[in-house]
Order: C-alpha cells, then sequence, then structure tokens
C-alpha cells in the first residue's frame, strides 16, 4: 500500500477526517468505521476534545493540494487504506495530527499491521 505524501494524494474522505483532525487540535475520536481501506463517515465518529488553557494554538490549516502531508498523517492514511473491515476504537490526537490508536480487525481480512 503506497503511503499519501500530498494533499493531493488523499480521497474527498481522508481530506474530510484530515481538516476534522486538525479542527480538534487535542483530543481523541472514537469508534471510526473502516471499510475497503476507507474511514466510514456516516454516521461521524465520536470526537472528545482535550481543552488545554495557556497554549498557543497551532498553526494547521491547509494550504495548497501540493501540500507535503506530515509523516504521522501519511502513515495513518497508509494504514488505514490496508484495512478491508475493522474498528479504531480510539485515535489520539495531538496538535491536529493523529498520534496513535487502537485498532480492531477481522481476523483473516487483509492488510495493515496486527
Amino acid at each position: 500500500m503506497t503511503a499519501p505524501l500530498t494533499l493531493r494524494d488523499l480521497t474527498a474522505t481522508e481530506l474530510a477526517f484530515l481538516t476534522s483532525m486538525q479542527e480538534l487540535g487535542f483530543g481523541h475520536f472514537e469508534y471510526l468505521q473502516i471499510r475497503d481501506g476507507e474511514i466510514v463517515l456516516d454516521p461521524w465518529p465520536v470526537a472528545v476534545r482535550d481543552v488545554k488553557f495557556g497554549v498557543e494554538a497551532a498553526d494547521t490549516h491547509l494550504v495548497t493540494a501540493d501540500y507535503q502531508l506530515k509523516r504521522h498523517v501519511s502513515e495513518f492514511f497508509q494504514y488505514t487504506r490496508g484495512i478491508a473491515v475493522g474498528e479504531i476504537r480510539v485515535l489520539e490526537i495531538r496538535h491536529g495530527l493523529p498520534l496513535s490508536m487502537e485498532v480492531e480487525r477481522e481476523a483473516g481480512k487483509r492488510g495493515g499491521r496486527s
């Protein structure tokens, strides 16, 4: 599975979810369904925001289609693209970037790491 390197390499669903991660900033998403390598956004996954006081907000807005993705983002979407059927139980977000996740996958299905 090839890792996306720029915004241009993302699907519409991935771009929508990346925007949501950046808007969340700090927190986590719960119960993200994955079907055929694509995150299911209907219904939208539960988002839980961590509120931090006295911290400057990071500038995480998207710029152009040629914008280079951060390594965290590229690896996250490369991983999800490799899962046929699964669920991300918890996806931790820090500074608008995916940090870590807990994943449940159907046994015997292709893709991703266990």
